[in-house]
């Protein structure tokens, strides 16, 4: 992203984190979160739509004038962090081509097992909150910018804003499956996906529910 200096990188940094996790905002909520005036504000969104990273379409309100309401846009996608490169897809492209798509997801499975025996001693010891919370500090070191709630004592939501294997997911779901039942077993919990990045969501969302919750209900 072409920049004049380190400010307005700063600046445009933040609206771009902001966007991400908010799915969009006016111009008012954006100023008022990061506390600058609104000239300065719409400087860096005219810069930002520009350079193509977001756009914005107007919402009739019940009273006053039409508001402009900001997104990303899917070039902006290229801004957060990937922890790829073009030449993995086009490895599997090659690898499922020779041998099919169940070895393509078998690589998938075992690189689920492998996070697995990872995640599994950071996680020891630890209650389901516990967990949770470690869990989502994990994702968020390894680019997801992940965030965590607590609902009720036995129930949790946990959100990723971004995934680092955006492109890769979305060409092989196992991925996102692989994802799950990694979470459900390092949790020992009842994991549900609500919405997902690889599936045209703007997030992708885990609601954890305890065993003990779940019995409960039974």
């Amino acid at each position: 992203m072409k920049v004049k200096d380190n400010l307005d990188l700063s600046t445009r940094e933040k609206i771009m984190q902001m966007l991400k996790t908010n799915s969009e905002m006016s111009a008012k909520e954006i100023t008022d979160h990061l506390g600058i005036t609104g000239m300065a504000v719409r400087r860096h969104l005219s810069v930002l739509e520009n350079e193509g990273l977001i756009q914005y379409t107007t919402v009739r309100q019940p009273m006053g004038r039409p508001m402009a309401v900001y997104r990303l846009t899917e070039k902006a996608e290229d801004f957060f962090p990937k922890k790829y490169h073009t030449v993995a897809l086009e490895l599997l492209s090659e690898l499922e081509g020779e041998s099919g798509v169940d070895v393509v997801n078998h690589l998938f499975d075992l690189r689920q097992k492998s996070l697995h025996k990872r995640l599994q001693e950071q996680l020891k010891g630890k209650d389901l909150e516990g967990k949770v919370a470690a869990l989502a500090d994990v994702q968020t070191n390894n680019g997801y910018m992940a965030t965590w709630e607590k609902e009720s004592d036995d129930v949790f939501a946990l959100t990723e804003y971004n995934c680092p294997i955006y492109q890769v997911a979305s060409t092989y779901k196992h991925a996102c499956t692989c994802e799950l039942r990694l979470f459900e077993s390092v949790l020992d919990a009842t994991v549900e996906r609500t919405e997902c990045l690889a599936s045209d969501g703007n997030k992708c969302v885990y609601r954890i529910r305890s065993k003990k919750q779940l019995e409960k209900q039974k």
